[in-house]
């Protein structure tokens, strides 16, 4: 009869060694999501979800359609905040987050134990006197001895991840606050070009019904039509250009179907009395970068590594082998049964691999890892004073376009339009100055854009998310019909 309370015991000895350390931390739904929300909350005043359910799904879609339900054009703040929690990219990295923290919980596991029985004398009449019952259980006692610092890895990898998921979540805000301001201004594109097309148009009556009357000869006639049809053909392309802008901040906010249906203004709001004066914006992106911070934890978590590798650099398969052994004997018709403990200790032979190699790689990760995070630094402040350059000079150049040349253009063209019925000048003269106007009217609406994209850009420069550089060049952006309404 074997001896189970021994077996037990000796069974258990391997256990024992590893203490005992929990993963409570790490086994949550939600693990580590509460700081996600908390970072996140501070730079975009919204709220984001992860869904890992169909209550939550349903919660969330509740919340997508109250807030496209308004009455009104959708404004910023409402298409980031709905980018945030139906962006389905967001939730993917938050998946990313779920899945760092089911490492560090397994971290925190101990190693499965290896089981081993077998008997000798069964089956064979002349050992059956001689019966021989044998247990193995083996345990790596190197993943025990170095379970504290393979916790530590896990845990800085999942602090990571969750800065990671942080950024994620910035850029989403940021790609959809973007997103808004460039299908807004292309609307007011849209607008502009719909109502010089409505006075040329009557201005191509006009001379229609002049050339009639034979007051206006064929050629002018001809420029009249042709600033008419070339007019049509940039509002075409215009509209055009608005429904993809529209388009892109639809798939941001990861709408379809009967969502689509919302509206956004016709115009970017005006430009505000003063800019901010961030005189500290290095110091502030320094200290609150969240990339930046990701990048520190890569650090730490490659010196953690390199501790690791130098901790087993010679032996890196250590197992401890611990048992029993029940022998039974028939003698003169007595059975005698004895049980003994075993124990053994296996070990790789640093003979060929001595883990130098292993070293060099753990040292140049490192080494790349340090000069990663000094690269990063230097970008940041970069980063920060551009976004703020183009903030400001932004800022000036739309206020230009606004307090100076609109308002020339038009007295230009004013005064041409007098000259024209008094006869001093031609249509030519005429058609060119209100294509000047036109021009410049669209010229001040792309500065007014790109201000608005800068300002969106400052929050990412200090705090992470992605910022990107504005185009310096003008474009012509487009939107659907109707330039006087509430929205499209």
């Amino acid at each position: 009869m074997i001896g189970l309370g021994k077996f037990v015991t000796v069974l258990t000895f391997p256990l024992i060694l590893s203490g005992c350390v929990t993963g409570a931390e790490y086994s949550s739904e939600q693990a580590g999501f509460a700081s996600v929300a908390d970072k996140t909350a501070i730079v975009t005043t919204k709220q984001t979800v992860w869904i890992q359910n169909q209550s939550q799904a349903r919660s969330a879609a509740v919340q997508v359609k109250s807030l496209l339900a308004q009455k009104k054009p959708l404004g910023v703040e409402t298409a980031v905040q709905i980018a945030l929690l139906n962006n389905k990219g967001l939730q993917a990295a938050y998946a990313d987050l779920g899945d760092s923290a089911a490492d560090a919980w397994q971290s925190t596991m101990f190693i499965n134990p290896t089981v081993s029985i077998g008997t000798t004398g069964i089956g064979t009449p002349e050992l059956e006197a001689f019966k021989t019952i044998e247990g193995m259980i083996t345990t790596n006692v190197l993943a025990l001895a170095t379970s504290n610092r393979d916790i530590a890895i896990a845990d800085t990898r999942f602090r990571q991840a969750q800065l990671t998921a942080a950024v994620r979540t910035l850029q989403v805000a940021a790609d959809a606050r973007r997103a808004w301001i460039g299908a807004v201004a292309a609307w007011e594109n849209v607008g502009q070009l719909q109502r010089a097309q409505a006075a040329a148009d009557a201005a191509s009556e006009l001379a229609e019904k002049l050339g009639e009357t034979g007051a206006m000869a064929k050629g002018a006639q001809a420029r009249e039509h042709v600033f008419v049809a070339e007019l049509a053909g940039e509002t075409a392309k215009a509209r055009l250009a608005a429904r993809l802008a529209k388009e892109e901040l639809t798939r941001l906010m990861g709408l379809w179907g009967s969502d689509l249906d919302y509206q956004v203004p016709n115009g970017l709001p005006p430009l505000p009395k003063s800019i901010v004066k961030r005189d500290t914006i290095e110091a502030e992106a320094l200290k609150n970068r969240i990339d930046l911070q990701v990048a520190k934890l890569e650090l730490e978590a490659t010196a953690r590594s390199y501790g690791l590798t130098e901790a087993t650099r010679y032996v890196t398969d250590l197992e401890i082998l611990t048992g029993f052994e029940t022998e039974r004997e028939i003698e003169d018709d007595e059975k005698k049964t004895e049980t003994t403990a075993q124990v053994e200790l296996e070990f790789a032979i640093p003979i060929f691999d001595t883990g130098k190699a292993r070293m060099r790689k753990a040292e140049l990760a490192y080494m790349r890892a340090a000069n990663l995070l000094a690269e990063k630094a230097v970008n940041v402040r970069s980063e920060a004073r551009s976004a703020y350059e183009a903030y400001r000079s932004n800022y000036d150049i739309a206020r230009h376009y606004r307090n100076s040349v609109v308002p020339l253009r038009t007295k230009v063209e004013e005064e041409s339009l007098l000259t024209y019925n008094g006869m001093i000048s031609n249509t030519f003269e005429l058609l060119t100055d209100t294509r000047d106007k036109i021009n410049s009217i669209l010229l001040s609406v792309n500065a007014k854009r790109d201000f608005w994209l800068a300002e969106a850009n400052l929050a990412p420069a200090i705090y992470g998310g992605g910022a990107t550089t504005a185009s310096a060049e003008t474009e012509v952006a487009a939107a659907p019909e109707g330039g006087g309404g509430g929205g499209h």
